[in-house]
């Protein structure tokens, strides 16, 4: 069962991004070394296969 949205915005909340606002179900998450993401879609629907690679990607490259 893949994961919720808000599991994932969890996920990159603890790992030090920010959320910068968005429109609609958009959502602009920023780490301070200059990584970004948007995550779209409501809190509630499964993330899809490509949103759960990014996420993973994006917090690992905030950690270099």
């Amino acid at each position: 069962m893949p994961p919720k949205i808000r599991e994932i915005i969890k996920q990159l909340e603890k790992a030090g991004f920010q959320n910068r606002g968005g429109k609609g179900s958009h959502r602009n998450y920023f780490h301070a070394k200059g990584v970004a993401i948007t995550i779209s879609g409501k809190l509630g629907t499964d993330a899809k296969k490509y949103q759960e690679k990014e996420v993973k990607r994006k917090i690992v490259e905030s950690q270099k």
